[in-house]
């Protein structure tokens, strides 16, 4: 995409009411990919429609979450929220991360669009799964 393309796309989720955090995490793609042999791993679609798949490498003994990846197929919503969630729990416990709320997502992001909230709430319950899966393993 060149430049004029990108700052095309910035000026319409400014528009719509997303931060700019939220338009770097969209624009850039923070932490979108997948992890090789994932010590969690979980996909989930929500009632929207959007899916999430998130996938953590976990050190066991101190249950860090070493690395987070996440692909979707949604909204800028959807990116933004999951790209705001992996960061956020980087460098933490299970149980840190299981603290995690949808407020805390939005607040990383320093907002999003009303109407997009349900974006937060689908990468919370996608990481909440994948961390389930971890503890059944």
């Amino acid at each position: 995409m060149d430049m004029s393309g990108k700052e095309d796309i910035k000026n319409l989720l400014k528009i719509s009411g997303y931060s700019d955090i939220a338009i770097e995490y969209f624009l850039e793609k923070v932490n979108v990919g997948k992890i090789d042999n994932p010590d969690a791993y979980f996909v989930h679609t929500g009632p929207c429609g959007d899916t999430m798949e998130i996938s953590l490498a976990i050190e066991p003994k101190s249950r860090v979450i070493k690395e987070a990846k996440f692909q979707a197929i949604g909204c800028a919503g959807a990116f933004s929220s999951g790209s705001a969630i992996t960061e956020m729990i980087k460098g933490k416990t299970i149980e840190q991360a299981e603290k995690i709320e949808e407020e805390d997502v939005i607040d990383w992001l320093g907002g999003i669009p009303g109407q997009k909230i349900h974006c937060t709430c689908l990468a919370k319950k996608t990481l909440k799964f994948a961390l389930n899966e971890y503890k059944v393993v």
